[in-house]
C-alpha cells in the first residue's frame, strides 16, 4: 500500500518556502501522487512488452537459422556458436511459457487501462471548474496543475493502448509460428507415409507370391517345368 499522505507531507516540507499552502494545493498534491504511482508499473509493462516482442522475433529467427544450409557449410566463429547455443536454450524456455507471459501481461495492461480509462475526463472536469472562477472552486493555478495531471493520465492511457496492440500482434505472430510448425510436421508426416506406401506397394506383391509358393498346398504350375502355363 502506497502512503500517499506521507508523500504529500514530505513534499510540503520540501516546498514550504516556495508555495502558499492551502487545501486546494493539498488536494492537487494527493491526486498527483496517486497518478505518479502508475508510472513505474507502466514502465515495467513497457519493458515486459518489449522483451516479449523481441523473444518472439528471436524465436522465429532462430528457427530459420537452425535449418541446414543447401549450398555450402561455413565455419562460424566461436563467439557466434556460443550465442547460438545460448539462443537455442532461451528459445526453448521462452517457447514453453510464451502464451502465459503474453496473457499475464495483457491482463495487467487491461487492469491499468480500466483504472485510468475514465480519469482524464474527471481531471478535466476539475480543471474546468477551476478555470471558471467559481467561488467554491480552487484558484486558476490549481487548474493548470490539474491540466498537467490530465496530460500525464492521457499519455499513460495512450501508452497502454499501444502496448495492447503490440501484445495482440505478438500473440498473433506466435500462434502463426505454431501453425507453420504444425503444417511443416504434417507435411513431413505425409512425406514419410507416402514413402511407406510406395515401399508397401513394391513389397506386398512379392510377399504374396513368396508366401503362396512357400505353402504346403497345390498351386498352379507346380508340376510343370516351364512357364507356358503362366502365359497361356
Amino acid at each position: 500500500m502506497v502512503p500517499h499522505p506521507a508523500n504529500v507531507r514530505r513534499r510540503i516540507r520540501q516546498l514550504k518556502d516556495y508555495l502558499i499552502l492551502s487545501s486546494d494545493w493539498i488536494s492537487y498534491a494527493i491526486i498527483d501522487d496517486i497518478t505518479d504511482v502508475f508510472a513505474p508499473r507502466i514502465q515495467a509493462i513497457e519493458e515486459e512488452v518489449d522483451d516479449i516482442d523481441d523473444s518472439i522475433l528471436r524465436l522465429h529467427s532462430n528457427e530459420d537459422n537452425d535449418s541446414p544450409p543447401n549450398a555450402s557449410i561455413k565455419v562460424m566463429p566461436k563467439d557466434t556458436e556460443k550465442r547460438s547455443e545460448a539462443g537455442e536454450g532461451t528459445t526453448a524456455d521462452s517457447g514453453a511459457d510464451m502464451l502465459r507471459r503474453v496473457g499475464d501481461c495483457r491482463k495487467r495492461v487491461m487492469g491499468l487501462y480500466r483504472l485510468l480509462g475514465n480519469k482524464p475526463d474527471v481531471i478535466k472536469g476539475f480543471a474546468k471548474r477551476c478555470n471558471e472562477r467559481w467561488e467554491v472552486a480552487p484558484r486558476s493555478e490549481i487548474g493548470l496543475f490539474l491540466g498537467d495531471i490530465q496530460d500525464h493520465v492521457v499519455t499513460m492511457t495512450g501508452n497502454l493502448g499501444h502496448y495492447e496492440k503490440i501484445l495482440s500482434r505478438s500473440h498473433s505472430n506466435y500462434l502463426a509460428q505454431i501453425n507453420i510448425r504444425m503444417n511443416e510436421r504434417q507435411e513431413q508426416t505425409a512425406d514419410v507415409l507416402g514413402r511407406l506406401t510406395v515401399l508397401g506397394t513394391i513389397v506386398l506383391p512379392m510377399n504374396i507370391i513368396t508366401g503362396l509358393w512357400g505353402m504346403n498346398c497345390l498351386v498352379p504350375g507346380q508340376d510343370v517345368d516351364s512357364l507356358t502355363w503362366f502365359w497361356c
